[in-house]
């Protein structure tokens, strides 16, 4: 298998005022830093489905932010498909993103002017695709929205919401998808159908998936989980059965 995210020496650090004493802190001068991340490095393969797991406040949702170019780190490199993030401008990790990349987030982030096929023509107009109508209609209709095509988020359910954001993110067939806590802001019923839809449409294009989450029955749905614990790797391993 070929590594399609390769991560090296990955640290995020913010300055802060000096208080001596705090945890995760480290005093430079009169000044001081929190530690977000330190020396995260691994390699996701292609095709892999891989959880990135941890208590809050861990790092997971920086981690992802970082893999996807959507923040720079303090040190280290991350490469997407073989191209370097952290060697490109803001406009040209912005492309690469749209290349390569989809993403499907806890608070949905749809556009609450368009309406649910509207929003999942967006990206396909972006990259000039002239096909937009008819791959954003079916694709609507493979998550079970052929008929809500015309209605705006405000008139949708939380897991319609997220049925059109995942519409969104497959459409553009990316070679890698990244969700962060996808079910979130979902019951627990609604939260286990949209992570049945997530996976068959995995299963079905053959994307990289890389899921944030904290739920362990979620993770084991994943081949691999990579454990976050005070802003470091504390694990890599195969999911327990159960």
């Amino acid at each position: 298998m070929t590594a399609i995210i390769e991560i090296r020496n990955l640290s995020k650090k913010v300055p802060l005022p000096g208080q001596p004493g705090q945890r995760f802190r480290h005093e430079v001068g009169s000044a001081a830093e929190l530690i977000i991340l330190k020396d995260i490095e691994f390699d996701v393969q292609a095709g892999e489905a891989l959880a990135i797991v941890g208590a809050s406040g861990s790092g997971k949702s920086t981690l992802l932010g970082l893999m996807a170019g959507l923040d720079v780190p303090s040190t280290g490199s991350v490469c997407l498909k073989g191209e370097s993030v952290f060697s490109l401008d803001e406009d040209g990790r912005a492309a690469l993103r749209s290349r390569v990349l989809g993403f499907v987030f806890q608070s949905f982030q749809l556009l609450p002017a368009l309406n649910a096929l509207e929003n999942v023509m967006l990206p396909l107009e972006l990259a000039g695709n002239g096909n937009a109508i008819e791959l954003a209609t079916g694709m609507l209709q493979r998550v079970g929205l052929g008929e809500r095509l015309q209605h705006y988020p405000k008139y949708l359910s939380g897991g319609e919401q997220q049925r059109v954001a995942l519409a969104r993110a497959f459409v553009m067939q990316p070679a890698i998808l990244m969700a962060d806590e996808p079910t979130g802001n979902l019951d627990a019923a609604t939260g286990a159908a949209i992570i049945e839809l997530l996976f068959r449409l995995n299963a079905e294009t053959g994307t990289t998936l890389v899921l944030v989450t904290h739920d362990e029955a979620l993770a084991r749905r994943c081949g691999r989980v990579i454990r976050l614990g005070g802003g470091r790797v504390v694990a890599q391993d195969a999911p327990t059965a159960g």
